[in-house]
């Protein structure tokens, strides 16, 4: 099955086409957001956790598992998404996460379980890798921001639906209780699938591949309603072909081992990665996924009411994280990053001396104050870092190295993931609330990383993001901005006497190394 060659399906409306490409990547961000409010869910439920017989060692395995997975997606999938193409790459993470959520649903045991869960891991970040790279290249300039952004901000989406089926099968007094929601988990997948057919694929992975004349064909569908005489889709098209005549040039390769060649290449990573560790290490994950250790510890510990805290904290989230998006353009990704960490770090702070203080305690507002600002600290967690998660990376990553920088991203993600996850239920029950003031200390350092060393890529395309780590543009077409302001025309950079630059003959490699 292969859904890369053929556009016969694809809509020659760009709004319709630049929705289709959201949603498509959009399913997969959503099977993660389901994944990690349903384990929040099943760690609550009896009927889960007295099924598996689990102490603190097979809960923390079992949540944590997934992680394995995805560090095992990091070590191959950027060369799947490079050798195979984006739509493909990712039809076969949905078709890897479909099998892994029936293997869930049907376990037995313990290993079962986790073999699962691995194989969901595996699955996940393999859309993980492919989605925001396809997404990046693909959808059209003025759009990407939204769409990168809403990309992770339907793990919300997710996370309410999950929370809202989990509460309803806890009531259920069998196995179905938790095997139900894990079935379910493979049906965003199945509707990824159903999309695929329906949009183009990424037109600098065909450039690359030399297949020009679908790619200008796959820009013009995105951007101009399939017009390839469009003065958008030929300046998109001349930019992208100059840049990687540029980086073949320079004899850059698809490889691992380019992503820390050039000292451009490791500034790339080193901004990517920066967001692979501060999503995982904000403090968020010890709510993603222990939010009933949290409100136990709060003083709540009534499993309903936990469950009904998890469906109303993941419907506050997602109106704040769709906010966060909108702000994109505005604010920027960097002051965007800096005011979500700083009131984050603040708010942790007050988790942990709450938690102190009224923990073990009757006091009423002393544990809805503890809620409140549990409430608080998710808001400005998905404000800025919920949409920025798929947002930056594959801004600062230039071609060569974007799907395996990508890959690096999503394994250094479930690394960092696994540890956290596999390390927190011990550290809340050995130092409870201190272990809220040691993770908003390390905030306080992400803060100053990103002040002194992120850089600003809003209202740019993708190669017109690389001046700012090179130190100049790799093509003479003028910047797409100043062609839709009217302020350039694309007749400024079409050499006189050559015919459009859909007929620039320009050698790209073919080679994927």
């Amino acid at each position: 099955m292969s859904f890369s060659s053929s556009t016969k399906l694809v809509p020659r409306s760009s709004k319709a086409v630049s929705i289709l490409i959201v949603i498509s990547s959009t399913f997969m961000a959503t099977t993660q957001g389901f994944d990690g409010s349903m384990m929040n869910a099943l760690n609550i439920l009896p009927s889960y956790t007295d099924y598996f017989s689990l102490n603190t060692t097979t809960l923390a395995l079992n949540t944590s598992a997934v992680w394995l997975g995805g560090c095992l997606a990091g070590m191959f999938f950027g060369l799947i998404t490079d050798y195979l193409g984006r739509k493909n790459a990712m039809l076969v993470a949905a078709l890897i996460t479909i099998f892994a959520a029936i293997l869930q649903a049907a376990s037995q045991n313990v290993p079962m379980f986790v073999i699962s869960r691995i194989l969901i891991g595996l699955g996940m970040n393999g859309s993980a890798t492919a989605g925001p790279v396809y997404i990046a290249e693909t959808l059209k300039p003025q759009w990407r921001g939204w769409g990168l952004g809403l990309f992770f901000d339907f793990y919300y989406i997710g996370g309410l639906i999950s929370a809202g089926v989990t509460y309803g099968t806890a009531r259920m007094q069998s196995t179905w209780a938790w095997r139900l929601p894990s079935a379910l988990q493979g049906l965003f997948s199945v509707l990824c699938i159903v999309v695929l057919p329906f949009i183009p694929e990424s037109p600098r992975w065909l450039i690359h591949k030399g297949r020009n004349e679908e790619a200008i064909e796959a820009i013009a569908l995105a951007c101009a309603d399939g017009n390839k005489d469009d003065p958008i889709v030929q300046v998109q098209y001349r930019e992208i072909i100059d840049t990687l005549a540029w980086e073949k040039e320079q004899g850059e390769t698809l490889s691992l081992l380019q992503t820390v060649k050039t000292p451009g290449a490791r500034k790339r990573m080193m901004l990517s990665l920066s967001v692979a560790v501060f999503t995982m290490l904000s403090g968020n994950n010890i709510i993603s996924y222990y939010l009933g250790t949290m409100l136990t510890n709060a003083g709540i510990t009534d499993s309903t009411t936990q469950l009904e805290i998890n469906i109303i904290l993941n419907a506050w989230c997602l109106v704040i994280c769709l906010f966060g998006t909108s702000l994109l353009d505005i604010l920027g990704r960097k002051s965007l990053a800096a005011w979500s960490t700083g009131l984050l770090t603040i708010f942790i702070f007050m988790i942990g001396g709450l938690t102190a203080a009224y923990g073990t305690s009757t006091n009423t507002a002393g544990i809805y104050g503890t809620v409140a600002s549990i409430f608080l600290f998710q808001g400005s967690y998905s404000f800025g870092w919920t949409p920025l998660t798929m947002v930056y990376p594959p801004e600062v990553l230039n071609f060569s190295i974007r799907s395996n920088g990508m890959a690096v991203y999503a394994f250094i993600v479930s690394g960092v993931g696994l540890l956290v996850t596999f390390a927190f239920p011990y550290a809340l029950e050995a130092i409870g609330w201190k272990t809220y003031m040691i993770n908003g200390a390390w905030d306080v350092l992400e803060l100053a990383f990103v002040l002194f060393f992120w850089v600003e890529t809003k209202g740019k395309t993708l190669e017109e993001i690389d001046e700012l780590f090179d130190g100049q543009k790799h093509s003479d077409a003028p910047d797409l901005e100043a062609i839709m302001k009217g302020k350039a025309g694309v007749d400024e950079f079409v050499v006189d006497g050559v015919e459009p630059v859909t007929q620039v003959p320009v050698e790209v490699s073919k080679k994927a190394d």
